[in-house]
């Protein structure tokens, strides 16, 4: 099946501190910040969020921010951390309407198996690989997790097929043993919570 490309963040949240430098790209300089945006579990999500140097005005720590972006990746070649890293790349900014908002349509196509498990509790769980075209050939590698009847059908998804999604990005802490101990490192993925009509899989 083909789909349209899609890959829509919408956040709303507060900025956690005043964006710092990040790197230079086409003579354009981008800054780097991290957004806090509450979950209704009480713990909230800290999103890397990436911008030109021109709107760095309009983030204020603490000051409700809407954003409109898209959840990018690129490879970690540092050595330290994942290999993957992800960030939401900001198109848009406007000051916060007072409504805590994660939400992201993102399609693609798998480009992993998918990984069906189970919670100690019992509980299903599907991770999956997504490849979200990005333009001039280039692709965004996004992490995704389904639970219950979604991982159930997700599931059934092959290497190549096509999926769309509706979810959100979070955030997660865990812990990796290393040489020199065990670290706390924080990962991103999307949370899926709704298969979008007309790429999903049959039901079986």
């Amino acid at each position: 099946m083909t789909i349209q490309p899609k890959n829509e963040v919408l956040l709303e949240g507060q900025p956690l501190a005043a964006p710092e430098w990040s790197h230079e790209n086409h003579n354009t300089s981008f800054y780097r910040f991290f957004l806090e945006v509450p979950r209704l579990s009480g713990t909230p999500d800290v999103l890397p969020v990436l911008l030109p140097e021109a709107q760095t005005p309009l983030v204020a720590p603490g000051a409700p921010l809407r954003l409109r972006g898209q959840l990018r990746s690129f490879n970690n070649r540092s050595g330290v951390g994942s290999k993957l890293v992800l960030t939401v790349y900001a198109l848009a900014l406007q000051p916060g309407l007072g409504e805590p908002c994660n939400q992201i349509l993102l399609s693609g196509t798998l480009c992993k198996p998918p990984i069906f498990r189970r919670t100690p509790l019992g509980r299903s769980i599907c991770d999956l690989m997504l490849a979200s075209p990005r333009r001039y050939g280039r692709a965004d590698y996004l992490p995704v997790i389904a639970w219950g009847q979604l991982a159930l059908r997700a599931s059934a998804l092959g290497v190549g097929d096509a999926l769309a999604l509706e979810g959100r990005v979070q955030s997660r802490t865990y812990h990796k043993v290393t040489d020199a101990g065990t670290e706390e490192r924080v990962a991103y993925e999307v949370s899926m919570m709704h298969l979008l009509e007309g790429d999903a899989p049959p039901e079986a």
